[in-house]
């Protein structure tokens, strides 16, 4: 019962008769269990090491408290088995990179697959994203495989969270246009998204585990995309993707906010009219219209006794709101 812990059956009777009668002797035990008191002696000392028993008085040994000390060996498996599949998994990923890099040498055609085709593209990415481990860093642009969805999207990115990658995105205006993505965006950031703007990107980029790359090979279509493995070129877009991140903008701001900071629908209006976004962008996104978006302006303005767009802008940044 206890062996995927490490006690064996023996050991684990002997913790059960102690559990049972715990002011027993080792003799008594031995005469129980029709074992030899040299064998419960060692069986003992194991239980001992483990920190299921502990030693009181001379010859006198209690149980620890079930619940205690094997959820507490069961912590130190679970963290062993997690750190043993690391360990292995790494070794996994070495021993991957000196056969894709020997069979590179033979077939140079390798370092690069091209996909064609939404149906094969999108069976390929799957199997890409769904291994990813420690990074996913994107330049993200139209056009999206498929129909977009903020539930799809929120459950993914979270989903990664949860496991610890460290997700890097420099979004282009055009990708925060679909209606709630700047919002869910700005949410997402909060819980650990690094996310960051550019006035224009270049071409959708996926980076996972810096391993390898997705690139889509023609702008404005997603219906080819490379896939670029281990390689100088792969270094090359390591590269690039640091150029653009360093040159772009945090979608939401690192400081700390003021105690007067407006509401969270006002919030979200700042950060698209600090991004650049013009009145009629900001309305599809909220969902209501430009007028509407206007007026709210004006009434930020005046609460900041302001006069232009550009003055609610520095002040909301100055405040720490955005």
């Amino acid at each position: 019962m206890l062996g995927a812990l490490g006690i064996g059956e023996f050991d684990e009777r002997v913790y059960r008769a102690l559990l049972a009668k715990p002011d027993r002797t080792a003799r008594e035990i031995a005469e129980d269990l029709d074992a030899t008191p040299s064998r419960i002696r060692h069986a003992v000392a194991r239980l001992l090491d483990m920190g299921v028993l502990r030693t009181e008085g001379h010859g006198q040994y209690r149980p620890v408290s079930p619940r205690t000390a094997l959820s507490a060996l069961l912590a130190k498996y679970r963290a062993d088995s997690e750190a043993a599949f690391a360990a292995v998994a790494d070794v996994v990923d070495d021993l991957a990179s000196e056969y894709r890099a020997s069979r590179l040498q033979e077939h140079p055609n390798e370092l690069v697959e091209v996909i064609t085709g939404e149906t094969a593209i999108g069976l390929r990415v799957a199997e890409l994203t769904q291994s990813i481990r420690s990074h996913f860093w994107v330049l993200d642009r139209p056009p999206y495989l498929g129909p977009y969805s903020t539930e799809l999207e929120e459950a993914f990115t979270r989903e990664l969270l949860d496991r610890g990658v460290d997700i890097r995105s420099v979004y282009s205006p055009e990708a925060l246009e679909n209606h709630g993505r700047f919002e869910l965006i700005t949410r997402l950031a909060q819980l650990g998204e690094q996310a960051r703007l550019l006035p224009t990107v270049p071409f959708r980029l996926r980076i996972m585990d810096r391993r390898v790359a997705l690139v889509a090979l023609i702008g404005g279509r997603y219906d080819r995309i490379a896939v670029v493995h281990q390689s100088g070129l792969l270094d090359a877009l390591l590269e690039l993707f640091d150029v653009y991140w360093q040159r772009a903008q945090p979608i939401v701001s690192t400081t700390q906010a003021a105690p007067d900071q407006p509401s969270t629908d006002d919030l979200l209006l700042l950060r698209m009219l600090q991004a650049g976004y013009k009145d009629q962008a900001i309305a599809r996104q909220l969902g209501t219209s430009a007028r509407t978006v206007t007026r709210r302006i004006a009434a930020i303005a005046t609460r900041l006794g302001l006069e232009t767009r550009f003055q609610v802008g520095a002040e909301a940044a100055k405040r720490g709101w955005i």
